[in-house]
């Protein structure tokens, strides 16, 4: 079946099933890499993107729901200042380690950020909670994110 889905500001026609995973019609319709697989039961978050500025876990998200809606991914979210913050934060402070997760803790940090511009320790653990990273870089993490903050508030 044809789902025709808006993929950072591009419309796309993906011929696949119903409950074809969004991050499989990302990655293996649309060539679109950067979202990666990583539990395929939501929850690791390495699949994350945005639906409509929502961050989900686009390995359970069916195809068939995303349409009418806006979907970003890593490869556009630094179009916006928060995710350009994001990104220069994250390569300032050394955050990437084996980088596998790092897309989508950038995509989870992008909505905290839209949300709370300027959050406490609490918040960031809150929002990223849902962000597994095996090689521990979390300090790091929570570090860029506050760096990230403060250069959007000048």
């Amino acid at each position: 079946m044809a789902f025709t889905i808006t993929v950072n500001g591009t419309v796309q026609t993906v011929d696949v099933d119903a409950d074809t995973p969004l991050l499989w019609a990302l990655r293996d319709v649309l060539g679109i890499s950067g979202t990666k697989f990583g539990c395929g039961v939501a929850l690791c978050g390495a699949c994350t993107v945005h639906v409509d500025g929502v961050p989900v876990r686009s390995c359970v998200t069916p195809v068939s729901t995303v349409g009418g809606k806006a979907v970003t991914t890593i490869e556009a979210v630094g179009e916006t200042p928060i995710g350009k913050a994001l990104q220069q934060a994250w390569l300032e402070l050394d955050v990437v380690q084996c980088g596998y997760c790092q897309s989508g803790q950038i995509m989870s940090a992008t909505a905290l950020l839209e949300k709370k511009p300027k959050p406490s320790d609490a918040d960031i653990d809150h929002a990223m909670a849902g962000n597994i990273c095996r090689c521990a870089t979390y300090q790091r993490i929570r570090a860029a994110i506050h760096a990230a903050s403060a250069q959007l508030a000048g």
